[in-house]
């Protein structure tokens, strides 16, 4: 069989493709590692409209059934290689489960980001306990409480100036000497009496008991080892998944994000890309945005394979 459209990813983004594809009858597939990609790793997701309080993995698995209901198919099949039948016009898309080879008229690439981690103890224990990779998505449940920020570029500031507003205090430890974010956010920042700022230290371990008490650091902190604090968020950036593009040709920036315009199409014909991947949505990187670009992708392969001309 020869799907209309072989999406490469299982996150938000990629149900919604799917979800839209099937709408307009296209025929369509999911290949992917883990239900809902990362967004299973939060803890709760409290911004998607319509659905309050709710665990990523919860989210994810209501993508998946909607995305099987309207007709998509869904393989959680780790992609390793996709190349282009020129002749027949068609992509092979080749799997690590028994090389497995899916063929497809079109290409959505909706691979996601991996959140880059300190690699340091408890940092799997506490995620969801008092952990996160995400304070646009946890800030609120720590109002009036003691967190810390881990990290000292834009995304660090950033989240350090939104939690000052909800928490009652706010830690940032960064391993340098001065922040390399935006000057006004970093203004900001100075601005705000309940941050407190300790540079060239690095968390070293996370403990507490069954959730986050205290973050040990790299050395002394007035004259203690570690602070306490009942949240922390790592910003220390993404990465996205740079080898499907590679393998494609699909041109990126200079941080690996794959470059679209504003149908999400790509520089390679028959290719599109939607969600964290990519350089749309003014690096907004939330589950509505994947979802939207999503939507967006299939509706541009829509009329692609019916000839309508943007």
């Amino acid at each position: 069989m020869t799907y209309d459209i072989a999406i490469i990813g299982s996150g938000p983004a990629a149900y919604s493709a799917s979800i839209y594809a099937s709408r307009y009858k296209l025929s369509n597939i999911i290949l992917g590692k883990i239900i809902g990609g990362t967004i299973s790793e939060a803890h709760k997701v409290c911004n998607y409209p319509g659905t309050p309080d709710i665990s990523g993995i919860e989210l994810g698995m209501k993508f998946e059934k909607q995305a099987k209901e309207q007709g998509g198919e869904v393989r959680y099949e780790s992609v390793i290689d996709i190349w282009r039948d020129s002749e027949e016009d068609i992509f092979h898309i080749m799997t690590e489960t028994n090389n497995n080879q899916y063929d497809a008229k079109t290409i959505i690439l909706a691979t996601g980001t991996e959140r880059n981690k300190l690699m340091i103890p408890g940092e799997d224990k506490y995620l969801g306990k008092g952990l996160s990779y995400c304070a646009t998505c946890d800030a609120m449940f720590y109002k009036g409480k003691t967190v810390a920020v881990v990290g000292g570029k834009n995304a660090a500031v950033m989240s350090a100036c939104m939690l000052s507003d909800i928490a009652k205090k706010v830690y940032v430890i960064y391993r340098g000497t001065e922040f390399s974010g935006e000057p006004v956010w970093i203004d900001q920042l100075n601005s705000r009496a309940n941050i407190e700022v300790i540079f060239e230290t690095l968390p070293t371990g996370f403990e507490g008991e069954p959730r986050l008490e205290r973050i040990k650091l790299s050395k002394p902190y007035k004259g203690q080892d570690s602070v306490s604090a009942d949240g922390v968020f790592i910003e220390i950036g993404s990465e996205p998944n740079a080898k499907m593009p590679e393998l494609l040709g699909v041109e990126v920036d200079e941080k690996k994000y794959i470059k679209v315009d504003q149908s999400q199409a790509t520089n390679i014909p028959g290719i599109w890309a939607a969600g964290d991947c990519t350089t749309a949505s003014n690096g907004f990187r939330q589950v509505v945005t994947a979802v939207a670009e999503g939507g967006i992708a299939a509706n541009a392969i829509f009329k692609y394979l019916s000839g309508v001309k943007n």
